[in-house]
């Protein structure tokens, strides 16, 4: 019998303290290959601080394995060129700078997919001498993803995506990210069920730095289980 394939990520007993609060607690997750897994729970409990510390952004503690080597010593710009990519909570894109400009800054060593980021966002590319400063959310948010994307990736990280936009914007943000997923793997932080319910197939809750719940997106139909971990109901 052939064993299970090993997962793209392994987390294992991450720790990290923030202005002398203990953020993480001992977290330990996979991530296997191949689509998304969402990681879910209130807010302040640690989700965005578990992105930033499989990136190396913040100091931690305990191992955090890529493709099956340790990458939880490496500096944060070693493991971007890992194949790690990151889309940030609240989006950072350099207001000041064009959207031409804020996706070439992310080009690295002449691997740029431009057709594959314009192809998935062709506003973009219509807007590209735009100041991004004056985008829409939604378009700020498209932004942030190409600047992910324009690089092959082993893992993509990303942090509330539908963070703040309108229903037609989620929607719209959700139909990417589900074509992104259909050719990347991705750990998604986000707050709309609706939207992990159509694009994960695994869910990992933390609550108070720890994790309380893994499993697949199918526990999210279970409204009593989804009130106990997540504080809210099914229709959410």
């Amino acid at each position: 019998m052939s064993s299970a394939p090993r997962p793209l990520l392994e987390v294992r007993d991450l720790h990290v303290d923030l202005g002398g609060a203990h953020v993480l607690q001992g977290v330990s997750f996979d991530v296997p290959a191949g689509g998304i897994t969402a990681l879910l729970g209130r807010n302040g409990v640690g989700k965005t601080t578990t992105l930033r510390g499989v990136l190396g952004l913040v100091p931690r503690r305990g191992q955090v394995v890529l493709a099956g080597e340790r990458i939880d010593r490496e500096a944060t710009h070693r493991i971007v060129r890992r194949g790690v990519g990151y889309v940030p909570e609240d989006r950072d894109v350099f207001a000041g700078l064009t959207v031409a400009e804020n996706l070439r800054l992310a080009a690295r060593n002449g691997s740029a997919r431009y057709d594959l980021v314009h192809d998935l966002f062709p506003e973009l590319e219509e807007r590209a001498r735009q100041r991004a400063g004056t985008l829409s959310g939604g378009q700020q948010q498209m932004v942030a993803i190409a600047r992910a994307l324009l690089n092959p990736n082993r893992l993509l990280l990303i942090d509330e995506p539908t963070k703040g936009l309108a229903p037609a914007l989620v929607s719209e943000v959700a139909g990417l990210l589900e074509r992104i997923a259909a050719a990347e793997t991705a750990l998604l932080v986000e707050q709309n069920l609706a939207v992990v319910r159509r694009l994960a197939s695994s869910i990992v809750v933390l609550d108070q730095g720890r994790v309380v719940h893994v499993g697949t997106a199918a526990d999210l139909d279970d409204e009593a289980l989804v009130h106990r971990l997540l504080g809210v109901g099914h229709a959410a």
